[in-house]
């Protein structure tokens, strides 16, 4: 029996421009990228980790080295759950069995995924937070966006004020804000009242992770996702009576294959499905476009952050993302 070889090495990819959220700004984003080769196939994973819970490279570095015995030997994707906690350097590993798996076997991922076939995905655009007439800026010139996200910073008036300019700007798209864990409790109603008069469509992660009985009571009018509070497959009941919606991230709950779980749960729950990715390249996003066919929105724009992505790339045009089989997950074999 060949034996599997695993290569690890990390990357800093560049931002065109920082990038601002409530209590960060981004220059850069750190990933780890894993490759699995045995035989004639190799198969290749990019994991960015979770910035608010240290997850960074030394860390996913040290999750895969503690495993890798394990890995080269055989493991499975469903033996890695038990092997490595959840995080970046699982989705990376998780990535690359997956991608050997298919090339081993001759069929795309999406197919060994249980999927029939697979479709271009509306993705929502992101506006870093900033001054409002800069974000109205970028807004217009996401020429082609259907959906746009805006990211918050926890300011009530600025933050509202941001919308305002944003939806005057793009009367025409969905629209979403994310509070990135910026406001209180008692915000919320003000928040909401001044997001209705925009029809804004969806806020994502009010208040801090630890805070989530805060929405036990609060009804709103507006659906709430969960990102920061819902982290793996044992946070999804925990959603049910705070958010309407799961942001599953492949970062956060350590890959696909938990990443499908989790959709599945969420759908037995009567909750809604996102699926949402850190900065990455095109080989993080294409694993989170497998999910993205079975979501309910899909926030995927990673690549377009940054200065330079892989090649071959996903494929953005009228709103919309599509990862090809060549990017990642195809059944081609690659030469050792």
């Amino acid at each position: 029996m060949t034996k599997r070889k695993l290569g690890v090495q990390a990357e800093v990819l560049r931002f065109v421009e920082p990038f601002r959220i409530a209590g960060y700004v981004f220059e850069t984003s750190e990933v780890v990228v894993v490759t699995l080769e045995e035989g004639d196939h190799q198969g290749r994973g990019e994991g960015g980790g979770v910035y608010y819970l240290g997850d960074d490279v030394p860390n996913m570095l040290a999750d895969i080295a503690a495993a890798k015995d394990a890995i080269e030997a055989g493991a499975s994707r469903e033996a890695l759950l038990a092997l490595m906690p959840a995080g970046g350097g699982r989705n990376a590993v998780d990535a690359a069995l997956w991608e050997l798996e298919s090339r081993q076997a001759g069929v795309p991922v999406w197919r060994l995924a249980g999927l029939e076939s697979v479709r271009p995905v509306v993705t929502t655009f992101t506006v870093s937070a900033g001054e409002p007439e800069w974000m109205a800026g970028v807004a217009t010139r996401y020429a082609e966006a259907r959906s746009i996200k805006v990211k918050l910073t926890g300011e009530l008036a600025l933050d509202l004020e941001r919308v305002r300019a944003i939806r005057a700007a793009r009367p025409d798209v969905w629209l979403g804000v994310d509070g990135n864990q910026g406001y209180l409790r008692e915000d919320l109603e003000a928040l909401v009242a001044g997001l209705c008069e925009f029809d804004v469509a969806l806020l994502e992660q009010p208040l801090k992770r630890g805070a989530e009985a805060g929405l036990e009571r609060f009804k709103s009018p507006i659906p709430i996702a969960g990102d920061e509070s819902l982290l793996t497959l044992d946070d999804v009941a925990t959603a049910v009576g705070r958010f309407d919606v799961v942001n599953i991230k492949l970062d956060k709950c350590g890959g696909l294959t938990e990443g499908l779980r989790m959709a599945e749960a969420a759908r037995r729950l009567g909750l809604g499905v996102m699926v949402g990715t850190m900065v990455g390249t095109s080989l993080a996003t294409a694993p989170g476009f497998v999910l993205g066919q079975l979501a309910d929105l899909v926030d995927l724009d990673g690549p377009t952050f940054l200065a330079e992505d892989r090649k071959p790339s996903v494929v953005y045009r009228d709103g919309t993302l599509f990862a090809g089989d060549d990017v990642w997950g195809g059944a081609q074999t690659v030469a050792a």
